[in-house]
């Protein structure tokens, strides 16, 4: 037989559990913030180095390509192929600087991995304190 101080008891407990989750459940909320703000601060820098590498390298890219080409004129190539090769090697270098760029920004370095952790820690701490 349960005493009205046992049920005070019990709901007091009850009450307890639920103020400790909803503590950690805030945390979580927190951590998940805190951990977006900072992959916010991952892309932000990815997209900066998109442009730094992109204002960076074009005068510099313009100069060598034309560089190469009078060097293959020079060399006995035809102005149109000397051209070619060039804008190939200037494709293959924008190539390598969007591929560096799109690995900053590859989702799974974006994912906030200590929130979903903890996340599955808290579910498993609470489905033993339902027990």
């Amino acid at each position: 037989m349960t005493t009205q101080s046992d049920i005070r008891t019990i709901s007091a407990l009850l009450g307890d559990a639920l103020s400790q989750f909803a503590k950690l459940f805030q945390n979580e909320v927190d951590l998940a913030k805190a951990e977006l703000d900072e992959k916010i601060r991952q892309v932000s820098h990815a997209v900066g180095f998109f442009a730094a590498g992109a204002i960076l390298v074009i005068p510099a890219l313009v100069m060598a390509l034309f560089a190469l080409s009078a060097a293959l004129i020079a060399a006995g190539w035809s102005p149109p192929i000397s051209y070619l090769v060039s804008a190939v090697v200037a494709a293959v270098i924008a190539g390598v600087l969007f591929a560096v760029g799109m690995n900053r920004l590859d989702a799974r370095n974006l994912a906030p991995r200590e929130t979903i952790r903890q996340l599955e820690k808290d579910k498993n701490t609470v489905k033993e304190m339902a027990r």
